[in-house]
């Protein structure tokens, strides 16, 4: 049986695919991780322990990284998955008022 987090996972990682209109499946796992297979990739997500400073792991191509983030491990996923995605970043930065 699967956490709340994960059966969450699931689906984000399930609708994620069809808005990235890409084909592919994701499955639970028996040991409790989520498993993604799409254009070639087989990509495992799973959650650390609670120790650790982040709350999930990527496994890709046999490589762990760590993710502090669900959008941390949205955007791990969509570019193994989507290489032409250019990633944009937010900068948020104080700017000088401007009076009329």
């Amino acid at each position: 049986m699967m956490s709340k987090a994960l059966e969450h996972l699931h689906a984000l990682m399930t609708q994620s695919l069809v808005a990235w209109r890409l084909t592919g499946t994701v499955h639970g796992t028996n040991d409790g991780a989520i498993l993604i297979s799409c254009q070639g990739h087989n990509i495992r997500i799973e959650q650390a322990p609670p120790h650790l400073p982040f709350q999930w792991f990527v496994i890709i191509d046999n490589r762990r990284r760590p993710a502090i983030s669900l959008v941390a491990v949205l955007r791990q996923v969509r570019s193994v998955l989507d290489p032409g995605y250019a990633t944009m970043r937010a900068r948020i930065a104080p700017l000088a008022l401007v009076t009329t």
